[in-house]
């Protein structure tokens, strides 16, 4: 269990990071064992809102022209990142009950040169970096050790398209100077392999600056976050145009008023995926089927496993209680990766074989994903095999262990199925989880009481 809960942590965590990289962090970390949960178990659970969607809600109303009200519930570590770096910009916000009221600033950032720290926040990095590029201004980016492992190829694209980047450690990563009198490029390309990110960024940063075409190269052009970002991007007044590969943006003259954000469906699928390894039934508030989240495709997998999903007025219900056993996964999750590792975590209790394909990408995440499932599971005593673009995991009995989360939160959350499940795992550095769903393990503990 926890020595210390979250809120007692949550200003020594940055400091820890800073001393120590991330496996030593992990030893100096709280174990946390998770208990048992019963099979057809029946429990209703509310999680943060939605960080991806938030976060780009969060540039289009700082850059936009309007006060918006950002109806969001509880948020997370990543949010408060990106609102720290728009308070060291000058842009003003406040939180309600319920939300996040922003003023935004139309395009004329306040201070224009300035110090910012993105933490490990990956949305707040590329996001806030392609809008700042395309406002102008000189700005010093810092991050996290974490983060500065993680490359950033829209940097190259950035320069390329007329901003100075100065950097003060390697090249393509944080941290580094930036600036710039606007991007005025009619046309930028971007890599939609390396990370649908980068093609994010670019696309908000023009619908809150100026006119701009982005052509998309790689095998994810019609990635469904590249789609959350242009729905998000409709409801805030711009306009797009798409021919082939090539989007056109027009920038929005006005912000709405308010905007509903979706409770976080990547940190509601773990408790989803109980419904098919517990058979249980499960709804999670303020979920539901017209979601702009690209992990519904996570959903799909476990209604072909003959969960049955039913909406109602409080939220997505997934039912479970029929389901006694399940067949592995094959499945190409390029496009919706963060459910890697919860597949992962299912796999061992099938049926069948699992093979995970398209999902090279995750080894630059927050860690080596694709190393974490390989590691971990073998520790539990299930055969896995590493390839080239994904992982082939065997059904097996888990034996107890410890899971090393690298610093990951999804690894920590992922992970902590299999415990559900046996009783018999414990998680290194649960506090990880702080970055997108800080009560996340306390959430197990009353699941599990």
């Amino acid at each position: 269990m926890f020595c210390r809960t979250f809120q007692e942590q949550e200003h020594a965590i940055p400091l820890f990071l800073d001393i120590f990289p991330p496996d030593e962090y992990n030893r100096h970390m709280e174990l946390y064992r998770v208990n048992r949960l019963p099979p057809h178990s029946d429990f209703t659970v509310e999680v943060p809102a939605s960080k991806s969607i938030l976060n780009r809600a969060l540039i289009l109303a700082a850059f936009g022209n309007s006060e918006t009200l950002l109806s969001c519930g509880d948020f997370a570590e990543d949010t408060r990142a990106m609102l720290s770096c728009l308070t060291t910009l000058g842009i003003r916000w406040r939180e309600e009950d319920g939300g996040i009221r922003v003023f935004g600033c139309g395009g004329k950032i306040p201070v224009r040169n300035a110090e910012l720290n993105v933490r490990s926040a990956g949305t707040a990095a590329r996001f806030l970096t392609a809008a700042l590029a395309f406002l102008g201004g000189d700005y010093t980016m810092r991050s996290s050790a974490q983060m500065e492992k993680r490359p950033m190829e829209l940097l190259s694209a950035l320069e390329t398209s007329g901003a100075v980047i100065e950097y003060l450690g390697e090249r393509g990563h944080f941290p580094f100077r930036l600036h710039s009198d606007g991007i005025k490029a009619a046309m930028l390309s971007v890599d939609t392999d390396l990370s649908t990110q980068y093609a994010s960024g670019i696309l908000l940063a023009a619908a809150v600056s100026r006119p701009t075409a982005l052509r998309l190269t790689g095998s994810r052009t019609d990635g469904s976050y590249i789609n959350m970002t242009l729905r998000l991007m409709e409801r805030f007044g711009a306009a797009w145009t798409r021919e082939g590969s090539t989007i056109r943006v027009v920038s929005a003259e006005h912000s709405p008023e308010s905007i509903e954000i979706e409770s976080d469906l990547s940190g509601a699928c773990y408790f989803y995926a109980l419904s098919l390894l517990l058979s249980a039934r499960v709804l999670v508030r303020r979920i539901h089927p017209d979601t702009l989240q690209g992990d519904k495709k996570f959903l799909a997998l476990l209604s072909a496993r003959g969960v049955r999903f039913k909406d109602t007025a409080e939220g997505l219900l997934a039912d479970g209680s029929s389901v006694s056993a399940y067949r592995g996964f094959t499945e190409n999750m390029g496009d919706f990766s963060d459910q890697t590792l919860t597949v992962a975590a299912l796999a061992p209790f099938a049926d069948t074989p699992t093979r995970i394909t398209g999902i090279g990408h995750i080894r630059r995440q927050e860690c080596n994903r694709i190393r974490a499932i390989t590691e971990n599971l073998s520790a539990l005593g299930v055969p896995v095999t590493e390839e080239a673009d994904g992982v082939t995991i065997e059904p097996a009995p888990v034996h107890s262990g410890t899971i090393r989360t690298f610093g990951d939160h999804r690894v920590a959350m992922a992970f902590s199925l299999i415990g559900l499940k046996t009783g018999e795992i414990s998680i290194e550095d649960p506090q990880c989880c702080k970055k997108t769903f800080e009560n996340y393990f306390d959430i197990l503990e009353r699941l599990t009481q």
